[in-house]
């Protein structure tokens, strides 16, 4: 395991925020189409990891942790009008809950009602990317689309997880590709969008009961998500007196639960797992053991790439067009 042992430099290194460059694609020099399914048996995968789709995420996702270093939630940070237009988004999907409740009947394995939640996001979606885009963007609506609706669970299944999970960061990967969001939406991104996004996924897990897709059980990081543990950790890398093992310390995650997604994660698992921290979440408690928060953010990309995006299982279900195409990854320029 990457956290257990790791390798300790005499000091901690301070963080250095780096720009990392993506990628801006226009309109009008490609075809957006709906995307499909191209992980369909476990070789896929690593054409998968080998991708321009792969590279663009992985990019992506590099980009947020940048922006949110030694950064709290309540840290101000500029938020445009493209932010808070989709945060209006998440708060539409938030009150669809009050009205569709949980069935009362007793239900074996997730709520059914959950189906009529999704149900509603399907058939409203469109109108919402249209409203939430300017027009010279929606002919990408047909691939945003797809990435949307599956950030928010499976109906069939009545499940949720760190393929949802994906699914939505693709969705916030393409509208960077496009240029609705700039490079100074990133911090915003992850301290208000992410962080709302949380907040939603977490009460259709809880008022719909919905089952952990892909769980690894007691010997997964998280039964429900993965990256706000990286970004998170990212969040605290130079933090005083936060420490990684301040994670054992019940008091300290409920006082910056609020500001660290890292420590809101931690929270919300003793909120729906009872017992003793070690025997519910073994992973998480071994990472507390890790000295610094930039060895638990480099393990947690590690951790990222080999157990969400090399898993057949999870990525299976990710969708490709031309904002994320399966084609072999293009060299970066300069």
């Amino acid at each position: 395991m990457e956290f257990v042992k790791p390798s300790i430099p005499a000091q901690p290194a301070p963080a250095v925020v780096q720009k990392v460059v993506t990628k801006c694609i226009s309109l009008s020099e490609i075809q957006c189409i709906e995307p499909i399914r191209r992980i369909v048996e476990e070789p896929d995968v690593q054409i998968w990891t080998k991708s321009e789709a792969f590279a663009r995420i992985m990019t992506y996702i590099h980009a947020l942790n940048e922006s949110v270093k030694n950064k709290k939630i309540s840290d101000h940070v500029e938020v445009s009008e493209n932010v808070n237009k989709l945060l209006s988004v998440l708060e539409i999907l938030d009150s669809w809950i009050a009205e569709i409740p949980p069935l009362q009947n007793p239900q074996r394995f997730g709520n059914k009602a959950f189906r009529t939640w999704m149900k509603r996001l399907n058939e409203d979606t469109q109108e919402l990317l249209n409203e939430l885009v300017s027009s010279e963007l929606h002919q990408s609506i047909i691939e945003l689309k797809a990435y949307f609706c599956g950030g928010f669970g499976n109906a069939i299944r009545i499940d949720y997880g760190s393929g949802h999970e994906l699914s939505f960061v693709a969705f916030l990967c393409c509208l960077d590709l496009i240029g609705f969001f700039g490079e100074s939406d990133r911090a915003a991104t992850a301290l208000r969008i992410i962080v709302r996004y949380l907040e939603l996924v977490r009460k259709l897990q809880r008022v719909y009961m919905l089952e952990p897709a892909g769980s690894h059980g007691v010997w997964g990081l998280d039964d429900y998500q993965f990256l706000p543990y990286l970004w998170g950790s990212a969040q605290l890398l130079d933090h005083k007196h936060i420490k990684p093992r301040s994670v054992l310390n019940q008091e300290i995650v409920n006082t910056y639960a609020s500001e660290y997604l890292y420590l809101r994660c931690i929270q919300f698992i003793h909120e729906v797992k009872k017992g003793p921290f070690p025997e519910h979440s073994p992973i998480l408690y071994d990472i507390s053991g890790v000295p610094y928060w930039g060895k638990v953010n480099s393990g947690m990309f590690k951790m990222y790439i080999g157990d969400v995006l090399n898993k057949f299982p999870i990525v299976q279900h990710l969708l490709f067009g031309s904002l994320l195409p399966f084609i072999p990854a293009q060299p970066s320029s300069g």
